[in-house]
């Protein structure tokens, strides 16, 4: 059994270093930019040379800054397998500007990140870590291993694989892409190019997670036209564009809100509003596991904005909708050994991996609509998106070795 060891140290720096790079992404960008800022390029610029200072010949980054590569087999008859991961953070909160603090043996008590901001030691999974390295933010950004800890993940691997020519494996390729966190991010994405016929995002959290179904995912853009008046003399003439948009959101489900719901339960959630009295827009967004009930809820807004205008006469309300990804549950169905694969490798390496359901999405759920199976691997990220995420290098490392593993199980023929 081949245990894979892993140079811990030389993956937190690589994690380390990619953190510090600006790469948070924005969606209003997105008609002119892709990637849609420039930090962006700068990481994937990064990765390229260190790909090419690997030793790797076969790297391209194309116009829309989606990073390829393939490292050749030593195996034959081995079809080829990919890794993902993609380079931005999201907008949650302050994405860019990261200050990552590593902490090494952690004593298991709260850990203070800044004066105001605390990650308590209740934490579900710190506990996990107690004596072992861990990296926490500064508590004023996100700390970036959603999914920049993947990133160090995959190039981790392939240090490995060049570093240890023994190590059998058929076709290797690696793949960075930009905006995933804006759910754009696949759009121009150069399936012409791909050579793997499955894949593998890195993009997971918790040690040992496996993640094979995601939401189905719509966007829902809805304009708001009320007509404009002197507000001393608006009665009668004036349609609050602004009101009818806070009548519409205050009618959703509270029930069906993301705070109120957690499992397989869908939900509707207003992520943004811009405007003023005359124009409002807004945009939603719907998600659920189930396409059907999707659909339902799309309808119901539609249904909800002829209510609007019945409401308000005068007033217009146009509701207009875009299905973002599908639940990748079907395409790991159609390919058992994609995933067999995944826990064939956890075996042999000792680690206890069990399945969850995403409640979200990934790139790979794109790539699954083309039919390529792409299930989600952890990265040892927790609290992703937020002032007190966290990653345990002891699961980093773990992840790394699970992506070999999996090289391994392929090498082997599946």
């Amino acid at each position: 059994m081949n245990e894979y060891r892993i140079d811990g140290e030389a993956l937190l720096q690589r994690f380390l270093r990619y953190a510090q790079v600006d790469t948070m992404s924005d969606p209003h960008e997105l008609e002119e930019n892709h990637p849609s800022t420039p930090g962006q390029w700068d990481l994937l610029r990064m990765l390229e040379r260190e790909l090419k200072d690997f030793g790797v010949q076969d790297v391209s980054l194309d116009d829309k800054g989606f990073l390829l590569a393939l490292l050749p087999a030593n195996t034959e008859g081995v079809p080829p397998i990919g890794f993902m991961a993609h380079v931005d953070t999201a907008d949650d909160v302050m994405g860019n500007g990261v200050r990552p603090r590593v902490i090494r043996a952690y004593d298991g008590g709260d850990i203070s990140l800044n004066d105001q901001v605390v990650l308590r030691a209740d934490d579900p999974e710190l506990s996990h870590y107690v004596g072992q390295t861990i990296i926490v933010t500064d508590g004023y950004t996100l700390l970036g291993s959603d999914d920049k800890a993947g990133v160090a993940e995959i190039m981790t691997a392939v240090k490995y694989l060049l570093d240890n020519p023994s190590v059998p494996h058929g076709p290797v390729e690696i793949i960075f892409t930009p905006d995933e966190e804006t759910g754009a991010g696949i759009d121009h994405f150069p399936f012409a190019s791909l050579r793997s016929e499955a894949c593998y995002t890195v993009d997971g959290g918790r040690r040992y997670e496996i993640e094979t179904e995601c939401f189905n995912a719509a966007t829902v853009r809805v304009h708001f036209s009320g007509i404009a008046a002197h507000l001393g003399a608006a009665r009668g003439k004036m349609v609050n564009a602004l009101t009818m948009a806070t009548t519409f959101i205050h009618s959703l489900p509270q029930a069906e809100s993301p705070e109120a719901t957690d499992g397989r339960y869908g939900y509707y959630c207003a992520q943004e509003i811009n405007g003023n009295a005359t124009d409002i827009d807004l945009t939603l967004y719907l998600r659920d596991f189930d396409l059907d009930n999707l659909n339902r809820r799309i309808n119901a807004l539609l249904s909800l904005g002829r209510v609007i205008e019945e409401l308000f006469p005068g007033g217009k309300c146009s509701v207009d909708s875009k299905i973002v990804y599908y639940n990748m549950a079907g395409s790991a169905k159609e390919h058992p050994q994609v995933v067999s694969a995944i826990y064939e490798a956890g075996e042999e390496l000792g680690m206890p991996l069990f399945e969850s359901i995403i409640r979200g999405g990934t790139d790979g759920a794109r790539l699954a609509e083309k039919g390529i199976p792409c299930p989600n691997l952890f990265t040892g990220g927790h609290n992703l998106h937020s002032l007190r995420e966290w990653a345990a290098l002891p699961a980093m490392v773990d992840s790394v070795r699970l992506v070999l593993g999996i090289v391994g199980q392929w090498a082997k023929g599946r």
